[in-house]
């Protein structure tokens, strides 16, 4: 039986697109220009964090962070921000007695901004908070000494192959693929996006059911 359910934050829960933009912005480049960059890094797998690199050779993002924030334009993002089927679907699950957490690679600032933002939750953590960050399986074991439920019992759901879906699977976490944002429409035909996910979905929407059905299925 499904006990918990947990998800990560960027293009699963939170649309960031607002906030690449900025960071655009912030390098002052076009921000087609930007995120043209963006999704050429990520389809060659790299770190998209190299994405800076092109642009300002050199860059520090923890630093930049700290600029952007003393310079009054810290990162943010808000209830505008969130995917319109979020609130919806944590509270449904919620409501079907499954545990609910959010931990995904953030900073304690943006830990801080999801925790104001009272979403219906039972855990919200970062990688800050843990000092480990995925797809380092330790990030996925801080997880599991939260949860009242073992990882074979909790569904992990996020964007990202190589940061969520792969490495959840392999710390013993089923899986859920939701497929949007830059990585799931790169990565999304890679074998790996048909045969590691235990679950692959458009929408957060379909969770409550395919969780059911799940269920149903192993008994």
């Amino acid at each position: 039986m499904i006990r918990a359910v947990a998800f990560d934050v960027g293009e699963c829960l939170v649309d960031e697109t607002r906030e690449y933009g900025t960071w655009a912005d912030w390098l002052g480049v076009p921000r087609h220009t930007f995120s043209a960059m963006f999704g050429a890094v990520i389809a060659q797998g790299r770190d998209y964090r190299e994405t800076f690199q092109v642009f300002r050779p050199g860059f520090d993002l923890t630093e930049e962070r700290e600029k952007r924030a003393a310079a009054g334009k810290p990162e943010w993002f808000g209830e505008d921000d969130l995917y319109p089927d979020v609130r919806q679907t944590l509270s449904a699950l919620r409501a079907a007695g499954l545990w609910v957490g959010i931990a995904g690679n953030q900073t304690v600032r943006a830990g801080g901004i999801l925790r104001s933002l009272d979403l219906p939750s039972d855990l919200i953590a970062t990688s800050d908070d843990w000092g480990v960050s995925k797809p380092n399986l330790g990030f996925f074991e801080a997880l599991a000494k939260e949860m009242p439920a073992l990882p074979e019992e909790t569904v992990y759901v996020g964007d990202r192959l190589d940061n969520d879906v792969i490495p959840a699977s392999r710390a013993g976490f089923k899986t859920a693929l939701i497929r949007r944002g830059p990585w799931a429409s790169i990565q999304q035909h890679e074998p790996d996006a048909e045969r590691v996910p235990t679950l692959r979905i458009d929408s957060l929407a379909e969770l409550p059911e395919r969780i059911a059905a799940l269920d149903a299925a192993e008994r």
